[in-house]
């Protein structure tokens, strides 16, 4: 396991030109060059965005509200009015900001939100179990820009996940990076059995350390860390943020704590050594692992041996489950996906270098000072944690029967096709369509985060309707839903989609010290805005899966990574709404991609 983990970290810290003191100057100078030669992310038309938000309520709001919300934009968009006044200040914003929204969303989407970042925000990857031939190699030292449709893709968040963490507070939180610092550093933490140690990862000439030197210091670490009756310092970050916010100014008003924590903080990244977890049949393997990368599995598992505000931590199991777990401030699933990508191709290469004779420091243990209102903080965390772990539902499963061959055989978009399975799946269960909210990528832009593609639409809401009727010809309403699907995608990630522009219009209003419009208080926009289905592709070269939790009480979470000839799933809910859960909807799915497989080879080429 240690060998195994030796070669993941000698992966991260090797390519790591974003924390090797001597680079940062030099990639700075090239980041920066590739930066200002992105786009700036447009505010799209008022009248646009209006006509778009009506088309999205249509099939999710009855006709006398969807009647009221229109006479409610009308007056929002009449010249002169409040709509144009608003429309004003943003474009007034794009033009002084390198980005009019990406200081918004942290705020709002992660800062501003009290809920425990477990199971509500942080996502969790499950890796495939490895087996390891022999040791690795070299890997170059550059970070290769990456393209979408031949268009350069802003790589600000790579700059953003390592050497970082959020830091609670009692109304907001910060997160703080100390990537670009003139002493960069040179650390990342482990943590086992609930203690954490301070490893370093380069030599003192900044050379890094090789594998064996790495599986030499992991090796101390775990022999001295074998006590497992030490309070679990680490849950407290899994607590409402409100209640860690004020326990964390009571933590750090000692100096041996806040030295701690701040090495924490510091750290290039974490590594979590679990204990093992409950033994699971192969079927409930996936999903367990799952779970064991979201939550750690409770207080009496790994949940304390985690730092959950840390930005990037990875998660090895002694039974060899691996993946890890982000703090999702900083950065989205598809950076920290190529990072993973990159560690596994550096994983199969053999290392050349000879490990130097030189003895290497003992890592330093953390210490910290556990004061009765500190255990009492603690408990009450465990409490809460044990709470979610009840309530989350989780299903991870993989669809062998095709992956993105199929799809691209008929001429259709993976994700379009993945995305209306989706649509059916839900409507056969709960016999309506829901609002539904898939990630698309603003990287294209500088600083650009996500926006959303809202793949339930008019046409997908008559496709889904007619598809178990066998009077109803099918394949066209198919056909248009996957095509309309895709030109919302395209046309969000241009920049063009509705979500994050209402989301403006409303902030401005507010920063306006101005009433806020009616639009954001009519049942549409609410109703609009509860994602029953919370969906994302995150596509990489590895065979993994991220997973995630609901964003709503009586909503799902899915999240998926479509191979060649399979597709990765994970499904969650809450056990505490009864009506979802999510092995019915995960089963409901894989039934609804071959249907409509089946509904296509039926139908003769020529139909389509």
């Amino acid at each position: 396991m240690l060998g195994i983990l030796a070669r993941t970290m000698a992966g991260m810290v090797k390519p790591s030109c974003l924390v090797k003191p001597v680079s940062v100057t030099r990639i700075a100078g090239r980041y920066l060059a590739h930066q200002e030669g992105l786009p700036k992310l447009p505010v799209p038309p008022l009248q646009q965005t209006c006509e778009r938000y009506l088309a999205a309520l249509t099939p999710i709001v009855d006709p006398e509200e969807l009647n009221h919300t229109r006479k409610l934009l009308e007056e929002f968009q009449k010249p002169g009015g409040v709509g144009e006044r608003l429309q004003k200040g943003l474009e007034q914003r794009g033009k002084k900001m390198e980005n009019w929204l990406s200081d918004w969303w942290l705020q709002t989407a992660y800062l501003d939100y009290r809920m425990p970042v477990v199971v509500h925000s942080s996502p969790g990857v499950v890796l495939p179990r490895m087996e390891f031939s022999d040791r690795q190699g070299q890997m170059s030292e550059t970070l290769p820009v990456e393209y979408l449709g031949g268009k350069p893709l802003c790589m600000n968040q790579y700059y953003q996940v390592l050497s970082s963490c959020r830091i609670p507070g009692t109304k907001r939180d910060t997160v703080v990076n100390y990537t670009l610092d003139k002493r960069p550093p040179t650390h990342i933490t482990v943590v086992h059995n609930f203690q954490f140690f301070v490893l370093d990862v380069y030599n003192s000439d900044g050379t890094p350390l090789t594998v064996d030197q790495i599986y030499i210091q992991l090796e101390k670490i775990w022999n001295s860390s074998l006590q497992t009756n030490k309070e679990p310092i680490g849950i407290l970050t899994s607590n409402h943020r409100n209640s860690w916010g004020k326990a964390y100014d009571n933590l750090i008003k000692d100096k041996t704590n806040q030295e701690s924590v701040r090495a924490i903080q510091k750290s290039i990244f974490t590594v979590c050594l679990d204990a093992p977890m409950p033994h699971a049949s192969d079927d409930m393997y996936r999903t367990r692992a799952g779970v064991q990368m979201l939550h750690g599995g409770g207080s009496r598992w790994n949940s304390g041996n985690r730092w959950f505000d840390k930005t990037l931590q990875f998660i090895i199991g002694e039974d060899g489950t691996c993946g890890l777990i982000y703090e999702h401030a900083p950065a989205e699933g598809p950076p920290i996906v190529s990072l993973i990508d990159h560690v596994v191709e550096y994983m199969k290469k053999s290392e050349m270098v000879r490990t130097p004779m030189v003895p290497l420091r003992m890592p330093q243990k953390l210490h910290f000072n556990i004061t009765p209102e500190i255990k009492m903080d603690i408990e009450e965390a465990k409490q809460n944690m044990n709470i979610m772990v009840h309530d989350l539902d989780m299903k991870v499963s993989v669809f062998s029967h095709f992956g993105k061959d199929f799809p691209k055989s008929q001429k259709m978009s993976p994700d379009a096709f993945i995305q209306m399975a989706l649509q059916l799946a839900y409507y056969r269960i709960h016999k309506r369509c829901c609002p539904t909210y898939e990630s698309a990528s603003l990287r294209m832009f500088r600083l650009g985060r996500t926006d959303t593609i809202r793949s339930m639409s008019i046409d997908s809401d008559k496709f889904v309707k007619a598809m178990d009727d066998p009077n109803i010809e099918k394949v066209a309403l198919l056909d248009k839903a996957v095509k309309a699907h895709r030109a919302y995608a395209d046309m969000a990630i241009r920049g063009q989609a509705i979500d994050r522009h209402l989301l403006g219009l409303k902030l401005q209003a507010i920063e306006d010290l101005a009433a806020l419009p009616e639009i954001f208080m009519d049942t549409s926009y609410a109703v609009a805005l509860h994602f029953n289905l919370s969906t994302s592709q995150v596509p990489a070269k590895t065979n993994c899966v991220m997973c995630f939790g609901p964003v709503v009480s009586d909503g799902y979470g899915v999240c998926y990574n479509p191979m060649d000839t399979h597709i990765n799933f994970a499904v969650s809910a809450f056990n505490s709404c009864q009506d979802t859960n999510a092995a019915r909807l995960a089963q409901a799915l894989e039934d609804a991609l071959l249907d409509i497989k089946t509904l296509l080879e039926q139908t003769p080429k020529a139909k389509l």
